[in-house]
């Protein structure tokens, strides 16, 4: 494995840093409160925009959508196209010139909180969702290129229950309006001009235990979801409604009722979908990964293989039938769900290329199946550390790693077409699992049947990995201090974007992993970044607002990347 050494942050980012830092803490200390001036969203009553309307073209459609990597353009949707690539064609930000890479905004969302969003863009208008602060969540549209607010479309929340922080990872756009999703399981359209709500239907139960974090997907009049909520007695589940009417067309339980689950455990046996599908539309096909069997850590009530939590599936999308699946962890009790998001490419397959997905696991495999049958191809050489990964907990307590974090917690990969690489974000937390049998089944209180603590003064530490799908090779990894979760960006300029919980934004040469450039952005940089152009210009935005989970340091802001002018 190769770990090179870093370079010093260039002259020419450091002499605008400290300004940076600066709008960065004020804006953090006025972000205490949402602004009271963004409209609110109660009960179904119509929200206010607070902005100019957007003048853009917003009428995104599948063919752009399906075509978003050819041009680059847009950023369209979580992974941008449907194959969940997060790659950009755009080379005009490259390795050659990426030390004059300096911010041109930095834009304050006054919302302070774990801070997960993919910004969407289109035709020069960005669209973010914000965490849950003070029981509101915002959806905010904005110009691409300034970061100035055109917008804003303010929800209240009522979820009261949520294990992970008030995240929400983003917005979808089609057709003319924006779909994203709300803690307590509200799935919410808004034009996508004016900020008018449109129409908002209830997906699931909040009382029970599920909320949602996910970006949703829109694919032939279809906005498809998933839930949240493993922690609870819950049954996990992807569903498509219409996307005119909000009218539920199908739905699709991740938990059977067969000889995979002892008694009738299937009924809250958990499999969450939590990450943004990929859909294949050659083939007709959803294919997403799931997450744990619940109990987490007790497996005694549930024997059996625990079917389809900790998987890939494959449904075929027109009716949400199951077409196949893949699992990763049979009967999981070491809470190693697969929820990172599944990426679809091509690979060698006894020396011919065939259509596959891969999915990057806490395990710290990366897997790789085949595309039509599920069939598992291989699995990669481990991106992290493994120890003791599957020694069943005892009371006294067994240390493991990569810890139940991960490997790829959520993370969303980045694959190249060029480089035949993808690149995964990773974690190595040693932790103590134990058994301590608290599995009661009580409707609507989070069931995790045992626990797991972070080992004092053990490893605890990051990893950004370049694999080679043909092959499972490891081409490169990159160590960082603290445990990476956010999500990765390749471009065609031969670079590789990440973002580490301590506030630096980072990015790598793609094809050796040498490190060259970063930039200090005072909140945990814990989001997934984009790439796109405005008016001939490439920009690079990512939200910097840390991460709950991992006490990485809270912010508010999303900050817009370019090269110089002239």
């Amino acid at each position: 494995m190769n770990s090179p050494r870093f370079k010093k942050t260039s002259a020419t980012l450091a002499s605008v840093l400290a300004g940076t830092a600066l709008l960065l803490s004020l804006g953090a200390a006025a972000a205490d409160q949402p602004p009271e001036n963004m409209g609110a969203e109660t009960g179904g009553a119509k929200a206010a925009a607070s902005g100019p309307a957007v003048s853009a073209n917003t009428n995104v459609t599948d063919e752009m959508t399906a075509t978003a990597a050819k041009t680059g353009q847009n950023w369209l949707g979580s992974g941008d196209g449907y194959e969940n690539h997060r790659f950009s064609p755009l080379k005009q930000i490259n390795d050659t010139n990426i030390a004059k890479l300096a911010p041109v905004a930095i834009a304050q969302t006054g919302y302070t909180a774990s801070f997960e969003t993919t910004p969407i863009v289109v035709n020069g208008v960005m669209y973010i969702t914000t965490p849950m602060v003070n029981s509101k969540q915002a959806l905010i549209a904005m110009n691409a290129a300034t970061g100035e607010t055109l917008w804003t479309y303010t929800y209240t929340d009522g979820l009261n229950q949520i294990c992970c922080g008030p995240v929400n990872r983003g917005a979808t756009v089609a057709n003319g309006n924006v779909y994203f999703l709300t803690l307590d399981n509200s799935l919410v359209d808004v034009n996508a001009n004016t900020g008018d709500l449109v129409w908002k239907v209830n997906v699931a139960d909040a009382q029970a235990g599920y909320s949602e974090t996910m970006a949703p997907i829109v694919y032939k009049g279809q906005v498809i979801i998933g839930s949240a909520g493993g922690e609870w007695p819950i049954r996990g589940f992807v569903a498509s409604y219409d996307a005119a009417t909000g009218k539920q067309s199908w739905r699709f339980n991740t938990t059977n009722d067969k000889a995979s689950w002892a008694g009738d455990s299937w009924k809250t046996g958990g499999g969450t979908v939590w990450t943004t599908p990929a859909i294949d539309t050659k083939r007709g096909l959803l294919i997403f990964s799931t997450g744990n069997p619940n109990p987490d850590l007790d497996g005694s009530q549930r024997a059996g293989d625990n079917l389809y939590t900790d998987s890939i599936v494959a449904l075929h999308i027109k009716d949400g039938t199951l077409a196949w699946y893949y699992q990763e962890v049979p009967h999981d009790v070491w809470d190693y769900d697969a929820v990172s998001n599944v990426v679809l490419f091509d690979t060698m397959d006894h020396g011919k290329m065939v259509p596959a997905a891969g999915q990057a696991g806490k395990t710290a495999f990366f897997y790789i199946v085949n595309r039509e049958t599920g069939k598992l191809i291989r699995k990669s050489e481990p991106f992290d550390e493994q120890k003791n990964m599957f020694a069943q907990p005892t009371k006294e307590g067994v240390q493991s790693l990569p810890g139940a974090n991960g490997g790829d917690d959520w993370a969303p990969p980045a694959y190249s077409p060029l480089t035949k690489y993808i690149y995964v974000m990773g974690m190595n937390q040693l932790m103590t699992f134990t058994t301590e049998n608290n599995a009661g089944d009580i409707p609507g209180q989070i069931r995790l049947g045992s626990t797991f603590k972070n080992v004092p003064h053990g490893l605890q530490n990051g990893t950004f990995t370049a694999i080679d799908v043909n092959s499972g090779k490891i081409a490169w990894n990159v160590t960082v201090p603290q445990p990476t979760m956010g999500g990765a960006l390749v471009t065609a300029g031969n670079i590789a974007f990440m973002g580490e919980g301590n506030g630096w934004f980072d990015a790598f040469n793609a094809k050796t992993g040498k490190k060259l450039w970063h930039f200090y952005l005072g909140a945990g940089v814990n989001a997934p970044p984009v790439a796109y152009e405005v008016n001939g210009r490439e920009y690079i935005a990512v939200a910097a607002g840390g991460n709950f989970q991992m006490t990485y340091p809270l912010g508010d802001a999303v900050a817009i990347f370019a090269l110089p002018q002239g």
